[in-house]
């Protein structure tokens, strides 16, 4: 009785405590206050992400400590599959899908291959398998979100950087970044980075959280220059892996 008492006091005291996310956590620097997001907005849904206690490291698929872990800020509490391939593109698409497939935007789930295929979800979902850059009808409907990751794997195999880049549109003006925008650029090897949050002054400059995945695939991180320092800017290269793609003109945005 004790055992389940002492159980139900760690519930309910967990219960009043506040959601671990990049809101909570990372407090923004004198003279900065955080850019208000709509409700509902996928700038929103990255803001309330959950993310992993303080302190962990950021791993491989098969549990190996990153090669990035010292540019280590947080992990976001999200799954990074078995196999080799959630990087860089990969994580950006995972959220979007998720984010998406959260708000039963089912219709709006579409990415595209390299090959330039159109992969959506509402075809997968519906029963239809890839083959060779075409449609095949070979199971039952099932909107299940076990079959929504089955998808995400498949985009996972045939996206990537180039193919993303060129489906998202270019930010013609820096000054409006908001979180959900992606630093990439496309290529073997191509990366990509992607917008968690956004805070200005009362000039209007913004600084931002940054967060990626990596080769091979490893667990979503939000990123940080130095301990302590993960608000970054476009007005100064970050010393992190591919901080020259921190620049407005690889500034891209899915709407």
């Amino acid at each position: 009785m004790r055992t389940f008492a002492a159980i139900v006091i760690i519930i309910l005291f967990a219960s009043f405590l506040p959601p671990d996310n990049v809101v909570t956590r990372f407090k923004t620097v004198p003279g900065f206050h955080r850019a208000e997001v709509k409700p509902g907005s996928f700038a929103a849904y990255l803001q309330s992400l959950p993310l992993k206690p303080r302190g962990a490291h950021c791993l491989t698929y098969n549990g190996n400590v990153a090669v990035t872990d010292d540019n280590t800020a947080a992990v976001l509490d999200i799954s990074v599959g078995k196999h080799d391939l959630q990087q860089c593109a990969d994580a950006v698409m995972r959220l979007r899908g998720e984010y998406l497939y959260s708000k039963k935007r089912y219709s709006e789930i579409s990415f595209h291959f390299v090959s330039g295929f159109v992969c959506d979800y509402t075809h997968y979902a519906n029963g239809y398998r890839y083959k060779d850059d075409h449609w095949v009808h070979l199971a039952q409907k099932d909107y299940s979100y076990e079959t929504f990751m089955k998808y995400m794997e498949l985009v996972f195999s045939y996206a990537g950087t180039p193919s993303l880049e060129k489906e998202l549109k270019p930010v013609t003006n820096p000054a409006k970044l908001k979180a959900g925008d992606v630093f990439i650029h496309g290529g073997r090897p191509g990366h990509c980075f992607i917008v968690m949050d956004v805070a200005e002054n009362d000039k209007h400059e913004k600084q931002f959280l940054l967060a990626q995945s990596f080769m091979p695939a490893q667990n979503i991180q939000v990123l940080q220059n130095a301990p302590g320092s993960y608000w970054f800017s476009m007005d100064k290269t970050p010393g992190i892996w591919y901080g020259e793609l921190v620049k407005p003109a690889y500034l891209r945005r899915f709407d």
